[in-house]
């Protein structure tokens, strides 16, 4: 077992201060799995057989200035936090749980009790830290055999396990996918007989759960189990619908679900991205609802970008997903996601990568991150064309925006300026003057520039009926003023 050198302190001290107090006290859960895997743990849980605050206020009174202490008496537990570390303290306990509730009833309880009730037997690992003994294992139910064979199983029988809390299945296919670990046959068994329990958990928890998942390595093991043990019905049925494949005269589509799960990886392999990895997720989400069959072409989806980026809003607020920066982000890419892959099959034009710059915003990087893994075709061919094309578009996108400036741009001339300009109120006619200037500038006529949108302005002012009473100098002053 490896113990980072930086911890060993904290948990002698600990001990120390448990031997004062006459309590046993165990590192337990996560931390000493990290360990024995030589993974980063920043949090130490520890467990002792007897009151977890006490020894929480003991500990914090010896590390002084600079530690903070949270007790929740409600919980029997406490926080001790300094700089980024972090120790949670808990009495022993056992607990027991009403059908209809995941909020157990909680007593007082030996050491063998608090391991019972952990979810995996790789994380019902707990290790000693009084002096005595120091830095033993403790093992009831095989956890350390499990953790060899990288395997996640339940201390007790996976009905009782999660059905007692459901969202322990949650965290086995997130343990699974973080840790690459399979999920032991008769505990998988469990999650699929029990997959409607999780309608008890708040979405908040699951969501949680998923956002972790989601940070792996490779995101789809976890979505993919979350398929084929059910969960994933109670959690996202959109997603579960891309799974399905019709066929018509012998004619089938692909099956979106494979499709996505190919796309999310891909897109994982090169950014760390929580929100485009979202949007990977999501961003053939409605396929299903736009699938027709076309006898002259086969299987089509049209829109499907348009009604998938509505239907974004709906499920980030069902998991309870951040409403703002995050969601519109996801939306955008959602939408636009076809965007350059119809540019990286067709010529590629100027004022095509102007209007996509326009509409992307700070959101193109990744917006072509997410195009370019949206590519899974298996003919060779085709797949070096897209991507020369995508590298076209790519260059197209830096060269134009060094030299036109239209991410995020405002038109040079704006609403206020026109009415000042004209002297009328606000109308229609602004409107249209506005949107005229902008697409001329992303159609390469004129320059994204005051004085060239004002001189473009002017005839088609006059088109329309109105007069100029100011000029642009002196609508530029009265700015000033």
């Amino acid at each position: 077992m490896n113990i980072p050198e930086k911890d060993i302190e904290i948990l002698r001290l600990v001990g120390q201060e448990a031997d004062a107090l006459g309590l046993d006290a165990f590192a337990v859960g996560g931390y000493v799995r990290d360990c024995i895997l030589e993974r980063p743990s920043k949090d130490i849980d520890f467990v002792t057989v007897g009151s977890g605050i006490t020894l929480a206020k003991a500990v914090a009174k010896r590390l002084g200035k600079g530690a903070h202490l949270s007790v929740f008496k409600n919980f029997g537990t406490a926080r001790v936090t300094r700089a980024d570390m972090e120790l949670e303290f808990v009495g022993a306990r056992k607990e027991s749980y009403s059908h209809d509730s995941r909020k157990p009833i909680v007593e007082d309880g030996s050491l063998e009790d608090d391991i019972s009730r952990r979810d995996f037997t790789v994380n019902a690992l707990a290790m000693r830290v009084n002096a005595e003994g120091f830095g033993g294992i403790v093992d009831m139910y095989g956890g350390l055999v499990d953790m060899e064979r990288k395997v996640l199983k339940t201390p007790l029988d996976p009905d009782i396990t999660f059905s007692d809390d459901p969202l322990r299945m949650m965290r086995a296919v997130r343990f699974a996918t973080q840790l690459r670990f399979a999920i032991g046959a008769t505990t998988y068994e469990g999650i699929c007989r029990n997959a409607s329990r999780l309608e008890i958990i708040s979405f908040e928890r699951i969501a949680d759960e998923l956002n972790k998942m989601m940070k792996a390595a490779k995101p789809s093991i976890g979505w993919r189990i979350l398929m084929e043990t059910g969960l994933l019905h109670y959690i996202m049925p959109e997603l579960e619908e891309l799974q399905k494949v019709d066929v018509v005269n012998g004619r089938a589509h692909k099956d979106n679900f494979d499709h996505t799960m190919k796309v999310l990886d891909k897109v994982a392999e090169t950014s760390d991205n929580l929100w485009l990895r979202w949007a990977a997720l999501l961003h053939d989400i409605a396929k299903p609802r736009t699938k027709r069959w076309d006898p002259k072409i086969g299987w089509t989806f049209h829109n499907h970008n348009f009604i998938g980026a509505k239907m974004v809003p709906d499920i980030f607020r069902r998991l309870r997903l951040p409403l703002g920066e995050p969601l519109k982000f996801v939306k955008t890419l959602v939408e636009l996601h076809m965007r350059p892959i119809i540019l990286s099959e067709e010529i590629v034009t100027d004022s095509a990568v102007r209007r996509l710059l326009f509409d992307a915003g700070d959101s193109i990087d990744s917006l072509m991150t997410l195009c370019e893994a949206d590519i899974t075709t298996g003919r060779p061919e085709k797949l070096r064309k897209c991507l020369e094309n995508f590298a076209l578009v790519r260059r197209k996108l830096i060269e134009l925006e060094e030299r036109d400036r239209i991410r995020n741009f405002q038109p040079p001339i704006s609403g206020n300026d026109i009415m000042h300009i004209f002297g009328i109120p606000p109308s229609k006619p602004i409107k249209e003057l506005k949107e005229a200037i902008k697409d001329a500038i992303l159609d390469g006529k004129i320059p994204n520039e005051r004085q060239a949108a004002y001189e473009f302005m002017l005839p088609l002012a006059a088109e329309i009926g109105l007069k100029q009473v100011n000029d642009l100098e002196e609508c530029i002053e009265s700015q000033k003023e």
